[in-house]
Parts: C-alpha cells; sequence; structure tokens
C-alpha cells in the first residue's frame, strides 16, 4: 500500500463514515502529510503498513524542533487517528504510535475582548460601503449568536427563522443546531438583504448563500480573519484577535452576565461540556458570586 492511496481512502473514510467537515478533513490530512514528507526527504521506504515505532518516534523528534508543544500533540492525534482508520479496515495490526507520549502542554484561556472594545471594533467599521454593511452584520452575527467561522460564512438565507427567533446553524461535522438570534442582529441582518444582497447577482450554487462578495460568491475564512485584523488595526487594539476571539467573547458574557453553563453549551455546539468549562476559568468571580447566590449555607 503506498501513502497517498491510503491517505485518498482515509480521507474518504472521514467524509463518508465519520462525516467530517471539508476543513477537518484537511487539518487530518496536513498532519499525514507532514509525515510523508519527512520519509521522503530522509529516503526512507517504508509503507503504511510497516511502518514502526522508532520511525514515528524519529519523525516526531524532528518536528518537535520546530514547531510549539500543541502542535506536536495535534500531529501526534492526528497520526494517531489515522493507523486505528488501518487497523479498523484490517491492513495492521497495531498502532506504533501507541508508545509515544504526546508533550505536556498547559490549558490556553481563549482571549477575549470586553463589550467596549466590541463596540469599538464595529463602531470603526467604514458603513459608506456596501462591504462595510456586510461587515457590521457579518461581526454583529457572530458575536450575537456565538458562530464559528466556517459557520458564518456557510449561513444560508433558508436558515433564518426570524420568526421564531433561531437561525439553523451547520457545525462541526455537518451537525445542525438551532442558535437563538437577538432582535438587533435580525434588524441589521433584514436591512443587508435588502439593501445590499439584493443588487448582487449570485453566481450557480450561492443563490442561498446569505453573505456575498462583490462577485456574488461566498467569503473565504481567509476574508473574514482579514476584517477583523483590519480592524484591530485602526482602533490600536494591542490584541491578536480573529473571529473565534468573538465567538470565545460571546460565552464569556453570557457567563459573567449569568447564564447557565449547560446554555452556552448547547448554542456553542459543544459536544463536551469539558470544552465549554474553560469559560469558567476567565471569570473567578462569577463562580464565588455563584456559590454566594445559591448555597444554602449562605
Amino acid at each position: 500500500m503506498k501513502w497517498q492511496n491510503a491517505l485518498k481512502d482515509y480521507q474518504l473514510f472521514l467524509k463518508i463514515e465519520r462525516g467530517l467537515s471539508k476543513n477537518t478533513i484537511d487539518s487530518y490530512t496536513r498532519d499525514i502529510q507532514k509525515l510523508i514528507y519527512f520519509l521522503e526527504e530522509n529516503e526512507i521506504s517504508v509503507s503504511p503498513i510497516k511502518i514502526d515505532v522508532s520511525c514515528i518516534q524519529q519523525f516526531i523528534y524532528e518536528i518537535a524542533k520546530k514547531v510549539q508543544p500543541t502542535t506536536q500533540s495535534r500531529v501526534i492525534s492526528g497520526l494517531r487517528n489515522f493507523f486505528d482508520y488501518l487497523i479498523f479496515e484490517d491492513y495492521r495490526s497495531d498502532n506504533p504510535t501507541d508508545l509515544i507520549e504526546t508533550p505536556k502542554i498547559g490549558r490556553k484561556l481563549p482571549d477575549t475582548l470586553s463589550e467596549n472594545e466590541i463596540n469599538d471594533l464595529i463602531n470603526a467599521i467604514d458603513l459608506s460601503s456596501k462591504q462595510g454593511e456586510r461587515n457590521r452584520t457579518i461581526l454583529e452575527t457572530i458575536y450575537s449568536c456565538g458562530l464559528r467561522v466556517s459557520e458564518v460564512i456557510s449561513l444560508k438565507i433558508s436558515d433564518l427563522f426570524f420568526e421564531e427567533g433561531f437561525i439553523k446553524v451547520l457545525g462541526k461535522g455537518n451537525k445542525e443546531r438551532y442558535t437563538p438570534i437577538n432582535y438587533n442582529t435580525q434588524k441589521y441582518i433584514a436591512f443587508y438583504i435588502k439593501d445590499i444582497r439584493n443588487h448582487i447577482s449570485p453566481q450557480k450554487g450561492y443563490e442561498d448563500t446569505l453573505f456575498l462578495n462583490r462577485r456574488g460568491k461566498g467569503l473565504t475564512r481567509q476574508m473574514i480573519f482579514m476584517i477583523i485584523k483590519d480592524l484591530a488595526i485602526k482602533i490600536n487594539l494591542n490584541k491578536k484577535i480573529g473571529p473565534h476571539t468573538l465567538r470565545h467573547s460571546f460565552a464569556t458574557h453570557l457567563l459573567e452576565g449569568g447564564a447557565d453553563l449547560r446554555a452556552i453549551q448547547q448554542m456553542l455546539g459543544h459536544e463536551s461540556i469539558t470544552t465549554t468549562e474553560i469559560y469558567v476559568h476567565l471569570d473567578k468571580s462569577y463562580l464565588k458570586n455563584v456559590v454566594e447566590k445559591y448555597h444554602p449555607r449562605n
């Protein structure tokens, strides 16, 4: 079995059997490609079926010189999933990564913005252009609904259920969820559709896509990152931020306002509550207030 053939079969497995998104599949693929490049550069001729733990360890040792522990840990996890797939398909009987330890890394708290910083960011948008109105609507939607960047660019007009006060979101692994949307954000979206989007001719395949570029196609993840990065520079915000910062801020501000962690988990589309629990660490005063307010001994 050749590496590229095994990789293509693995990609089909991730797409069809596990229902993962293209972005997630691309991430898994990059981890395997790193190993393939390492083998080619070092002229190591070994198949996915025959490669052993010593070869994998040599590869991990090399990448550890170039990347952070978090990236190293992710690569090991990606390789482990790949070899688990080969075992599942009866190509191998063992996983060569089982004896490889992942580096210990601290739990990194996500960056957040204050409410004033969010307002400054959005107020810095130039609304004299059509793109400005669109960009304001995008940022308002991300922040008010806690969306991932992939979720906001894939949002459809048919996903809007304003009468019920919800939008349908396609999350990781093509899992759908319904997220509440406030009235003000509904107004921004309705205005954008009526006064901006209706004057753009969508290209084939983008007729139902909510946010379009000037050519009538959907926006890219990179474009959303650049919009936010440029606004941060404009207001002299000395923080490294992106679309996910707005999502983290959404969760943090809800938590600080007294929202239930389980409700936040559902709105964010987190499969595990442990992923959502990271926001508790951002505001220790919240935990203190909860105990003082709800514990019977107080």
